[in-house]
């Protein structure tokens, strides 16, 4: 029986007597895939090609088929097709322009294909040849920067945002893209901001404009001045930013929801399995890792604008009702295939307070709530690639959120409370606490819990030494301006001090496996000197006397665990070998919190003897705590509310550079050309006058 066969533009149905026929379109590609000049026999062949629909499929694969040398035979043909693509670009007709912004997509895929086995092939000159590029390659930037400044129609746009992504993404390592230079001269960085501040077309192509945009400001980042970053930097426009900010939050949020759906989904199938399997072994099977796809994307767009941009922080604390619970827009939206999250928009975007359908019931959220709880889910497990990735990002972040001046006067508004409701990793020896039961607390309590969160569930044999060092230093950065400007916040710093000494006892009991790795005496200085910014400063920044004395009754029962470090950083630091340096660091940081049990344990076990008690209470302890103050001496440790700023180039270029890699990877594995098919484009442009 004879089979419809479509594949390769073949159109007819096959039997033995006959050949399938092709489409006109395919027979076109094949006559610009000779040495002739295509137009030479057909004065309208180019006119003619544009009206055809597109075939990429048929394009690309031809391309593909191509050796170097084969497709240098076909050089001018090849330019020539550019060239027309980039002329019709021009055209009233739309049809024309459409299928020309997919051919470019075609193209410039193909083209790559080769550059990537071809030595001193160079895609410029393969795809405009260098003599026309700067003149092709300008009009070209402006023929898309029109369309998508234009009022016109929304399917071209959206072509342009995915032709402007095909081109960032062909390489792996976008700096190693030549034909971003051109990208580069001829900017289309307004109209990216255009699309942000417009409510309909943010909705449309808020997430493709975004990500284009973070991809855009690491194209050669520390080689030479990239004008995408210093644009970035100035931008003031209020609109423009919390347009920015509402595309992150809603992709964020869109993730939370899915995640929060599995995690439903899961609980729900894990019980009804554990009833169904009476006396099985599998209950273990059951209790599988929820996954959702990690969104770096959206993540790294996230971090260039909080750390180039000072005037972004103001986003990160607009209020607007929760996302996760908003109903999707009324206005119709393109048609995308499903992919996983992180490669296409979320299928809603929220756009400004007066857009939103406001709801009494609704709790009021915010783009660092709807980010916290997104670090919340992604820190949980850090064994995967990506999600380290993700981790490691979201602790960069809160870093610059840290330390900036203006965040931190809103993370510690009193005035500004909120509910946050972070994710916690099921662990056996606590309980899942209740939602509803949340306090209202300034959001640096939400960052606070988070870190804390964090230090609690990774203890483990596969250490994130750099996660806990960067956890610590969000704790400290912090605490200085707490310190500084003497803000008093009503936290249980009780959970944070048992967290801190729990991790101190884990690095000397897993001591030998990790030195094996780490130099974990740089992570205990700094947990050190995280109590001893507590010691010294604590009666500026402590809510109440009484949290003064309870950290010193936290050291006092803790004092195993610091007389333990005290005894292997001493054995350490006076041996001569490579750890005896850092030791011996640790050794001189403990002085304070040495002199503090060795002034009170006398003390409690004197008062337990007169008053004949085996075992005091923890007010007795505090009593005798008190008492005893004025006979305590402390040394002055200098630089505790100290630290070196967050540097991007310096430290972090060799993450960064393969974060834009993976994302680039992802990106192009996940464009979709045919997002509209041609059916709904000429209805859409039926209707254009």
């Amino acid at each position: 029986m004879a089979q419809t066969e479509k594949k390769g533009g073949l159109l007819r149905k096959s039997s033995a007597s006959k050949k399938p026929l092709k489409e006109k379109v395919v027979l076109m590609y094949d006559e610009i895939f000779t040495t002739e000049d295509p137009s030479k026999c057909n004065p309208r062949f180019w006119e003619e090609l544009f009206l055809m629909k597109v075939n990429l499929e048929y394009l690309e694969g031809k391309l593909e088929a191509l050796d170097g040398e084969e497709l240098m035979k076909i050089k001018d043909n090849i330019n020539c097709l550019f060239q027309h693509c980039i002329q019709a670009l021009g055209e009233e007709h739309p049809i024309r322009v459409v299928n020309a912004l997919q051919t470019l997509c075609a193209l410039i895929r193909g083209v790559h294909q080769k550059n990537k086995s071809t030595s001193g092939f160079d895609i410029i000159n393969m795809l405009v040849g260098f003599d026309k590029a700067e003149l092709c390659m300008k009009n070209l930037m402006e023929s898309l920067d029109s369309l998508l400044c234009a009022e016109g129609s929304e399917s071209l746009k959206s072509l342009c945002l995915k032709l402007l992504l095909c081109l960032v993404t062909v390489t792996d390592n976008i700096s190693q893209n030549t034909i971003l230079e051109y990208v580069m001269i001829n900017s289309i960085f307004e109209a990216i901001l255009q699309i942000l501040s417009s409510p309909l077309s943010r909705r449309e192509h808020g997430y493709d404009a975004v990500v284009l945009l973070a991809l855009l400001v690491n194209y050669r980042k520390y080689e030479s001045v990239n004008p995408y970053i210093v644009k970035l930097s100035i931008v003031d426009d209020e609109a423009t930013l919390n347009g920015m900010g509402l595309v992150i939050a809603q992709a964020l949020s869109e993730y939370n929801r899915q995640y929060k759906d599995k995690e439903e989904e899961h609980q729900t199938g894990f019980f009804s399995a554990l009833t169904n399997m009476v006396g099985s072994m599998f209950i273990a099977d059951a209790d599988e890792k929820i996954s959702v796809q990690t969104n770096e994307a959206i993540l790294l767009a996230l971090y260039e604008a909080v750390h180039l941009n000072r005037n972004f922080i103001t986003v990160l604390a607009q209020s607007h009702p929760e996302m996760g619970l908003m109903t999707t827009p009324t206005s119709p939206i393109p048609m995308t295939p499903v992919t996983p999250l992180g490669t296409t928009p979320p299928s809603s975007d929220v756009i400004s307070s007066a857009e939103l359908p406001l709801d009494a019931d609704v709790q009021t959220s915010n783009l660092l709530i709807t980010f916290l709880k997104y670090s919340s889910i992604v820190m949980q497990d850090t064994k995967d690639e990506h999600r380290l990735h993700s981790g490691k990002l979201c602790l960069i972040i809160l870093t610059c959120i840290a330390e900036d001046q203006y965040a931190n006067a809103f993370l510690h508004d009193d005035n500004m409370n909120f509910r946050v409701n972070l994710h916690r990793m099921p662990m056996r020896h606590r309980k899942k606490a209740a939602d509803k039961n949340l306090p209202c607390r300034p959001l640096v309590c939400a960052v606070l819990d988070l870190m804390v969160e964090f230090i609690v569930t990774h203890m483990m044999k596969e250490f994130p030494m750099d996660l806990y060092v960067r956890c610590i230093q969000i704790v400290h950065k912090l605490l200085c301006y707490q310190k500084k400007c003497r803000v008093r916040l009503h936290y249980t710093w009780r959970e944070l001090w048992s967290a801190l000494i729990n991790l101190l006892k884990f690095l000397m009991s897993n001591e030998t496996v990790l030195l094996a790795k780490h130099n974990i005496f740089t992570l205990a200085l700094m947990v050190v000197n995280l109590f001893n910014m507590f010691i010294t400063y604590g009666d500026t920044f402590l809510p109440t006397p009484s949290s003064y004395d309870e950290l010193y009754y936290e050291i006092i029962r803790m004092h195993q665990n610091f007389d333990n470090l005290y005894s292997m950083v001493l054995r350490l630091s006076t041996n001569a070998g490579q750890w005896k340096e850092p030791a011996s660091k640790v050794t001189h940081a403990l002085v304070n919190i040495r002199a503090i049990i060795n002034h009170f344990n006398p003390k409690i076990e004197s008062y337990a003897a007169v008053n004949h008690i085996s075992q005091l209470s923890e007010d007795q302890v505090l009593e005798v705590v008190r008492s005893n103050y004025d006979t305590l001496t402390l040394k002055l440790q200098d630089g505790l509310d100290q630290y070196e700023r967050y540097s991007e180039q310096h430290k972090e270029a060799a993450f960064f550079k393969e974060l834009v890699r993976s994302i680039s990877i992802n990106v192009r594995k996940n464009l979709a050309f045919n997002t509209l098919s041609q059916e709904l484009l000429l209805k859409e442009f039926s209707t254009i006058s």
